[in-house]
């Protein structure tokens, strides 16, 4: 077993955990200021780039969370697990695997876009202008999916091996690129045409590219745990298999929670198009927590893997409670304060009255809960790494239902309207975080 295996394996798992979440943390922090900046960067367009936007995000971030939560934290898995094994060939070997998962992935979406993505926009309320925008936004994205997969998989091989800084390093970097380059092709700086909200599309494709070369240059070099080397690749069914039984059951919180914004973004259309654009900044401050908790995930994902994979469930439960305690305060405290304090962020993307109130309708009455969506979403990471996803799922089901049925209910049933579907929406990520949580303590990660 080599060094770095071994102190992950053996160090205290507080100071571990902190060492590894925070590059991660602070990375995905500042990655989280991207989807911000295109924001404000959109809302410089009018109210009606920020619905288009709104419209749009949901499919964005389907490819995000598959990529980066679901397959990207199937990779880590099964990479920590097999060097907490000591079987570095294993290791190596899926490698390969991942990097075919990737195209799988971005072909199997690029497909299913091509198909359905038309009428789904429309589905959701998109109409006329907006809907073109929308539209022409998700097709660069969707074209370009392979760079955004490389991204997630590829660092997702990095955490494997217990390499947090490397990822976190060219996210920042990521950042820096991509924002300045929205606002050019927004907007139509230096002369060049204004592409409007496609050219936030552009601009993360074209991120996603420069970051994924270099990581793939770097994967190829000498000198880690493990490396991308010809002579490994070679492809099994025991080795997918082994990615799979956590990226299947896995990908059932993105695809769930995608259709949880989907429905409510349904519902919220019904109110109009300012309730729409201040539900998309709402929900899009949300959907932030994710890339921030997955800082902490990613962490606990390889910590929790290598644990299993040598045997030490103790360890394992251990990382979970500490990680998720971590991530819950962090996650409870970004929503105690967007909550009490609206005025301070929300006219920073809208001076429209309707939208404003819209928006401050949605993180007062969700913000409150965040911590649970934290809560939740760490021990999901976490349950990934022990390979135990039964209960992830089961949450993630019940949250659909809360959401989607209970919001609907409250909204046109009691005639509580947008507020009741927010209600629905709290409701439901109080659930799922509770219910990961009493699994992991009644021992769901023993019975794998």
């Amino acid at each position: 077993m080599d060094d770095r295996t071994h102190h992950m394996l053996t160090s205290p798992a507080a100071p571990l955990l902190v060492r590894m979440a925070t590059p991660n943390a602070l990375a995905f922090a500042i990655q989280s200021s991207v989807s911000l900046a295109e924001v404000w960067i959109i809302g410089q367009l009018g109210t009606g780039a920020l619905a288009s936007i709104a419209l749009a995000f949901p499919l964005l971030m389907l490819i995000q969370t598959m990529s980066g939560g679901a397959a990207g934290g199937a990779v880590t898995s099964a990479i920590a697990r097999a060097l907490g094994a000591g079987d570095r060939e294993r290791a190596q070997q899926l490698i390969w695997h991942a990097l075919a998962l990737s195209a799988l992935g971005a072909g199997l979406f690029l497909v299913l876009f091509s198909l359905f993505g038309r009428p789904l926009i429309a589905f959701l309320g998109g109409r006329g202008e907006i809907l073109e925008q929308a539209v022409d936004y998700c097709s660069v994205i969707f074209l370009g999916g392979l760079f955004l997969w490389l991204v997630s998989v590829v660092g997702a091989i990095f955490r494997g091996m217990g390499d947090m800084k490397l990822p976190a390093v060219l996210m920042v970097a990521s950042a820096f690129l991509q924002v300045p380059l929205t606002a050019i092709l927004v907007l139509g700086l230096f002369g060049l045409p204004q592409l409007g909200i496609v050219g936030a599309a552009y601009s993360a494709v074209i991120s996603g590219f420069v970051v994924s070369v270099i990581m793939l240059v770097v994967l190829v070099r000498e000198g880690r745990v493990i490396r991308l080397d010809r002579k490994y690749l070679s492809f099994s069914k025991a080795l997918f298999r082994d990615i799979f039984k956590v990226a299947l059951p896995a990908s059932m919180s993105p695809i769930f929670t995608i259709f949880i914004i989907l429905s409510l973004t349904a519902m919220v259309a019904t109110f109009g198009e300012a309730a729409l654009a201040g539900y998309g900044i709402g929900s899009r401050i949300e959907f932030l927590l994710i890339p921030l908790v997955f800082g902490i995930g990613a962490a606990m994902t390889s910590l929790v893997g290598l644990s299993i994979g040598s045997g030490n469930v103790d360890r394992a439960e251990h990382i979970g409670w500490i990680g998720s305690a971590f991530a819950a305060g962090l996650t409870g405290v970004v929503g105690l304060v967007l909550a009490l304090f609206p005025s301070a962020w929300i006219y920073a993307f809208t001076k429209d009255q309707v939208t404003f109130e819209a928006a401050r309708s949605y993180i007062q009455i969700v913000g409150p809960f965040f911590a649970f969506q934290g809560l939740g979403l760490s021990l999901y990471f976490a349950s990934q790494g022990a390979g135990a996803m039964r209960w992830p799922v089961i949450a993630i089901f019940a949250r659909v239902v809360l959401a989607v049925g209970g919001g609907w209910l409250l909204a046109f049933g009691l005639d509580l309207g947008l507020k009741g579907v927010f209600i629905g929406a709290a409701a439901a990520m109080a659930t799922f975080g509770l219910i990961i949580a009493i699994s992991l303590k009644l021992g769901a990660w023993r019975r794998v």
